[in-house]
């Protein structure tokens, strides 16, 4: 086993007992070798050296410096559930809860090293593994020691605890991706430092190397999509459940966040479980109301794989399983919306092209139900706009490792760019019409409809990819009777 005794005392908490000597030198004895199977390998072994040497040509003999992050606590000494950098797993394939403070960095040179803390030896004068909270592997799990990082990654790996020296003397050019490790983010900060932080340019092109998805990025985001549709069906099968508890929202936020959990790595963000007007608040997290069954229920949600690619997907369903005059006829705009804008996917159109042409079905509808006072050429124009009032925000955006991915891409190659083969995204207009607003006819007031699917541009257009969960408003009374009994 490989590894060094840690430098400073174990993370202990208030209410843990002292350990005598005697207790100390007995745990540091007879504890048989458990090695990981010899043909583990991270998953997308093949496609990670590729990354990291296209990250290093875009900065020649330059040090990039990749962390995956510190734990945040959530109170007094109980963290957060840790999840590494998106950027630090896409070149690493590691995606664990283990990866905490860990960091890669890519030589001038190109190559690639590792700086882990290893597992955590038993004896030799450490008491990590079984006293320390935060990093002994009786209290969190098993690390790989250095040997068997080095074999799952392919890449060179040294001590975490050398990172210091190696940031210490003379340095080569150096960046730093700063904003998520907060010691290396003062490390930088220090006017003798050598890394260079706080430079947007690392963190765009890490954003922008992640824009085109291989063939096996799209699996693993067709695996959260098929994860996140069982899930969908499984929330509607609770709906009679739901409907008879007083926050029957949050009933259903842990019927989804159960099948992320048991499927994946979990939520690939907080679901949203909106119920009536709380449909209309387009990041309702808070999930802490009752289900009336006259109304209907936005839900938006996806599943996260263990290798931390997510779905992301909104249906609006009527509660009672069918829906009514007035939530069939904005239901059905806000799909006119989506169909329109679908069918504007393919390589070489505008990134923003798909979002003006769901736009203008929305601005169309909206004048021609009396909605808007305008016409829908006089809402659209960019002085104007006024159509935006019930529909505030873009119809979609990337998606991959996060849920908004490669948002820090810059615009040119993004929000400006073009599609191309491989872009994967979602397409989801919405409608969202206030309660409390006196534009809108009562029975209008608080009605939230949003669609959102999960699309990849294919060589001719794009294949949808949540293909599975109907959209049309006969197609979900019928898949809900059918869940439903």
């Amino acid at each position: 086993m490989t590894g060094r005794p840690s430098p400073i005392p174990p993370n202990t908490g208030s209410h843990d007992l002292p350990v005598s000597p005697a207790l100390d030198a007995f745990m540091a004895t007879a504890w048989a070798p458990t090695p990981l199977p010899a043909e583990d390998r991270v998953a997308g072994y093949a496609a990670m050296p590729a990354r990291r040497a296209a990250l290093a040509a875009a900065f020649p003999g330059e040090r990039l410096i990749v962390p995956a992050g510190r734990l945040k606590v959530r109170t007094n000494d109980c963290d957060h559930r840790f999840r590494p950098h998106s950027a630090y797993a896409w070149l690493t394939g590691l995606t664990g809860e283990d990866q905490v403070g860990h960091v890669l960095v890519v030589e001038p040179d190109g190559e690639a090293v590792l700086h882990l803390r290893p597992r955590s030896p038993r004896g030799g004068g450490s008491s990590e593994f079984y006293r320390d909270r935060r990093y002994g592997e009786f209290w969190v799990g098993r690390r790989p020691d250095l040997a068997e990082a080095e074999r799952l990654t392919g890449v060179r790996t040294v001590h975490l605890d050398d990172l210091g020296k190696l940031l210490t003397g003379p340095q080569p050019p150096t960046r730093l991706l700063a904003g998520v490790d907060p010691e290396l983010d003062a490390l930088a900060g220090r006017p003798s430092a050598a890394l260079r932080a706080g430079d947007d340019r690392l963190e765009a092109v890490l954003a922008e190397l992640r824009l085109v998805k291989d063939a096996w990025e799209v699996e693993q985001l067709q695996l959260a999509v098929d994860h996140t549709t069982a899930g969908f069906a499984d929330v509607v099968r609770e709906l009679p459940a739901a409907l008879r508890h007083h926050r029957g929202e949050r009933w259903l936020e842990g019927t989804f966040d159960r099948r992320a959990r048991a499927e994946g790595n979990g939520p690939g963000y907080e679901t949203i479980v909106a119920s009536g007007a709380h449909a209309c608040v387009l990041h309702w997290i808070r999930n802490d109301g009752p289900l009336d069954a006259s109304r209907l229920l936005l839900l938006d949600a996806g599943v996260e794989t263990d290798t931390l690619y997510t779905a992301d997907i909104t249906r609006t369903l009527p509660l009672s399983g069918r829906f009514t005059g007035v939530q069939r006829e904005v239901y059905e705009l806000v799909l006119a919306a989506q169909e329109a804008g679908i069918a504007a996917l393919r390589p070489g159109a505008s990134f923003r092209d798909f979002h003006h042409a769901a736009m203008r079905v929305v601005a169309e509808g909206l004048a021609a139900s009396g909605v808007l006072r305008v016409s829908a050429e006089e809402a659209l124009h960019t002085d104007s706009g006024l159509h935006r009032r019930y529909t505030l925000c873009s119809s979609g955006h990337m998606l991959g490792l996060d849920v908004h991915d490669c948002a820090k891409a810059r615009a040119e190659t993004y929000l400006d760019g073009v599609l191309a083969e491989g872009h994967v995204l979602t397409v989801e207009p919405g409608l969202y019409l206030q309660p409390d607003d006196e534009t809108l006819p009562l029975e209008l007031r608080g009605i939230g409809v949003r669609i959102e699917d999960d699309l990849v541009i294919t060589a001719d257009g794009a294949r949808l990819m949540s293909s599975a969960l109907p959209r049309t408003p006969d197609g979900i009374e019928e898949w809900m009777g059918g869940l439903l009994g």
